[in-house]
């Protein structure tokens, strides 16, 4: 894991009914609607606009950690921190808790993309400018 990450946004989404499986638990693919969720709403926080037809972030690849099972009722705060940022794209990395306890760990690589081209285009100068802010 990138040692130099920056938190850059944090937000809390309740655990449903509908998240369990049939194991009592939060279900795996969960995990991964609670990362995007917290994604959407970094990504409307800085401005951007994702909409077919432009430029916008795209994720390529996903990976999460389960450390211990989630239930149903509860809270999951989701903190995305970013890491390396390049030309096109940015590390990032989150963090899932239950009252200040860690429960799960994930990452995914954004990549800004021309969504008619299909090829990766340069981080908008304000996208930057947020990620690489002290």
């Amino acid at each position: 894991m990138d040692h130099r990450k920056k938190l850059i946004h944090t937000t809390s989404l309740p655990i449903r009914w509908g998240d369990m499986d049939a194991y009592g638990h939060v279900n795996n693919t969960v995990y991964f609607r609670y990362m995007e969720q917290a994604r959407v709403e970094w990504i409307e926080d800085m401005k951007v606009m994702v909409r077919p037809g432009g430029d916008g972030p795209v994720i390529v690849n996903a990976a999460c950690t389960f450390l211990k099972p989630m239930n149903y009722p509860g809270t999951v705060e989701v903190r995305t921190y970013v890491g390396a940022v390049g030309r096109s794209s940015c590390q990032t990395y989150v963090d899932m808790l239950i009252d200040g306890e860690l429960y799960a760990e994930g990452a995914a690589k954004v990549v800004w993309m021309n969504t008619q081209t299909g090829k990766s285009v340069p981080l908008p100068d304000h996208v930057r400018a947020l990620l690489e802010a002290e």
